[in-house]
């Protein structure tokens, strides 16, 4: 015969499905509580790392930023470094070709007379400057001296001839005659002077000498 069930067995009952669900809700909460705790910490880390992140983001633009500089620095010291050699170089030629350049336009059958040297003029809306200036009564010579000479700079001299009686105006009745003189000379770049009507000067041993042949005509 069964044991009959009492009021007491069905609290017990009740006792022991209450404890389970608050255990489990317990758990529950514990469980939620460390998914929390653990959300929190990966948000921790993920905001530690964007900061750091930024800060070497930072870093590095700070360090581009510099060493670009450094580079800029360099590379205008280099320029001032290369355009005082060339302008000294270009001195030094100027410097072996004034002295000769009568000899050689006497020889070419012009009277020349006088050498002027860094003739400038700053008429108007011109700055114009000449290396050296050969001249006698009623023809002026213009002499380009560049310590390498290349097309481009033939381009420039012949523009500098193109302005010379507005820049000079009392050369103004003198027939200008054009040279270039240079140490280092590109291919063809003389035979390009030659053609466009301008003396060339080159060196010749200690001296300078004009490479024109017999049959050039100077425009």
């Amino acid at each position: 015969m069964s044991t009959p069930v009492t009021l007491e067995d069905i609290y017990q009952i009740f006792q022991r499905s209450q404890e389970e669900a608050d255990r489990r809700f317990a758990e529950a909460d514990r469980r939620a509580a460390e998914a929390d705790r653990q959300l929190a910490e990966m948000r921790a880390e993920n905001e530690r790392r964007i900061l750091e992140n930024d800060r070497r983001a930072a870093e590095m633009r700070v360090e581009a930023e510099r060493r670009a500089l450094e580079n800029d620095r360099i590379i205008q010291e280099l320029r001032n470094t290369v355009n005082s050699l060339m302008s000294r170089w270009g001195r030094f030629v100027e410097n072996l070709v004034a002295p000769a350049v009568l000899r050689l336009f006497q020889e070419q059958g012009f009277a020349v007379q006088e050498v002027y040297q860094r003739v400038r003029s700053a008429r108007g809306n011109r700055n114009l400057e000449i290396d050296i200036l050969v001249v006698d009564d009623d023809v002026a010579i213009v002499v380009e001296v560049k310590s390498r000479l290349t097309q481009n700079e033939i381009r420039q001299v012949l523009n500098t001839l193109s302005e010379f009686k507005s820049a000079f105006p009392h050369y103004k009745n003198y027939r200008i005659y054009g040279a270039v003189a240079a140490i280092e000379i590109d291919k063809d770049v003389d035979t390009y002077a030659y053609n466009q009507g301008l003396f060339v000067i080159k060196q010749s041993g200690e001296s300078v000498k004009i490479s024109n042949d017999e049959s050039f005509q100077a425009r």
